[in-house]
């Protein structure tokens, strides 16, 4: 099966540099993770559903695409409303997943409920990105799957109109959107599904609390008392509304640059009850030399232009590691950041990515198994590649801010989760926003 998506070419950019603190006042798109769930939940449900205030970006269009080849009526003309229709699933149907580790796991397992086959595939860098512990578990409940070699993409699942269900025993230690995926899913087994993870601890928790929770929001029977193991209830899930948080990690960078810059940002919006890691994030960046408040006009951080070096276990919010990785090559000391070795087979192997581009700016840094320990020297300008990672673009954007002459080989890579961010960080840095 071809790679469905358009070669895109690189848009390089100079990093801003900030003259003077930032003081800012921004309000985000919604969260990505919440947004790609409400839309799975919603194609599965019985009725009618609307997300408010969604992410629109390349992973959730694509999540979109994805439900309307099974077949979903999926509205989002309006950027503040989407509406979704779910109806019977149905192939054959061929999905792009761009580089969205949600959608090569989040609808594998819809494509098994559906009634002819649903090939997958995406950007050539997607490939490489685990996904074997999914087919496997998918193959012990019954669903016939030709994937590449190494149970990767490209795939094709050939849906029999169904799945059994029943217990199923997978190693989710690299992800959890294994879990997540089958978690999503399992409502529409007939049986149900007992999901029992074996192995290494799952990283980023929260993530899957985020899963459980929504389910239960969309009326599913979901028991997690005993740890590392999920039963879901079969069962048909309700159309209802969603309201979508802005998105937490989508703000980190913004709020990276309150810290580097002594300034303030603050996210407008904020929910005085998250489904996303909040705590955890407030807790690291007061250790980080943050000040941290929430009022009525949202989240607030302010720093005093000194970063403190951390020892950090970044396992429940990895997607931060490149930002904190520049923070704390930015820092008054040195900084260990571990728990994150499955980060490397995220867009690209970040650990390594963060060391090279780091060091060639001058920073001593050592790659660990599961981290990096990172001693801030004294920066210099030079090119900071971004391997077509969002994220690696954010940690050199917030370097750009104290280190003149931070060019970024591309920073279009940021339209996979806030195409707007080019905007919103130039402005933010001129105090227009």
């Amino acid at each position: 099966m071809p790679n469905l998506t358009a070669t895109r070419p690189p848009r390089p950019w100079a990093a801003p540099r900030a003259t003077e603190p930032v003081t800012s006042a921004l309000r985000l798109p919604g969260s990505k993770s919440m947004t790609a769930r409400a839309l799975v939940l919603s194609a599965l449900a019985d009725g009618p559903s609307t997300l408010l205030r969604p992410l629109r970006a390349r992973d959730t269009e694509l999540m979109a695409g994805g439900l309307r080849a099974l077949g979903a009526h999926v509205s989002n003309s309006d950027d503040e409303r989407w509406v979704l229709r779910p109806h019977p699933l149905h192939g054959p149907a061929q999905i792009d997943v761009g580089q969205a580790g949600t959608i090569m796991r989040f609808l594998p397992p819809l494509a098994g409920l559906a009634d002819a086959p649903v090939s997958f595939d995406g950007d050539p860098s997607v490939r490489s990105r685990p996904l074997g512990p999914l087919v496997g578990a998918l193959r012990s409940l019954g669903v016939r799957i030709e994937a590449a070699p190494g149970d990767g993409l490209p795939l094709t699942v050939h849906g029999a109109g169904g799945i059994g269900g029943g217990e199923v025993v997978i190693d989710a230690s690299a992800s959890s959107q294994f879990v997540s995926g089958l978690l999503l899913a399992a409502p529409g087994f007939a049986r149900g599904a007992t999901i029992r993870h074996v192995g290494p601890p799952v990283p980023s928790a929260p993530h899957l609390r985020m899963t459980v929770q929504m389910l239960r929001a969309a009326g599913a029977a979901v028991d997690d008392t005993v740890p590392d193991v999920w039963a879901v209830a079969p069962g048909r899930l309700s159309g209802r509304g969603w309201e979508i948080e802005p998105d937490l990690s989508g703000a980190v960078p913004f709020f990276a640059a309150a810290l580097v810059t002594g300034g303030s940002v603050t996210l407008l919006g904020w929910p005085r009850r998250s489904l996303q890691p909040v705590e955890t994030l407030r807790t690291l960046l007061r250790q980080l030399g943050g000040e941290v408040t929430q009022d009525t006009d949202g989240l607030t951080v302010r720093g005093t232009g000194t970063v403190h070096g951390v020892d950090a276990d970044l396992s429940d919010v990895s997607e931060l590691t490149p930002v904190v990785a520049a923070l704390a090559a930015l820092a008054d000391g040195p900084s260990r950041l571990r728990g994150v070795g499955h980060i490397r087979g995220h867009e690209t192997d970040r650990l390594a990515a963060l060391a090279h581009e780091l060091t060639g700016l001058g920073a001593e840094v050592d790659e660990a198994p599961d981290g990096l320990s990172i001693r801030p020297r004294p920066l210099h300008g030079g090119t900071f590649r971004t391997y077509d990672d969002h994220r690696m673009a954010h940690a050199a954007a917030v370097l750009g801010l104290t280190v003149p002459g931070i060019q970024l080989t591309d920073v279009g890579c940021t339209a996979k989760t806030l195409p707007e961010f080019p905007a919103l960080w130039s402005a933010m840095v001129s105090g227009e926003s």
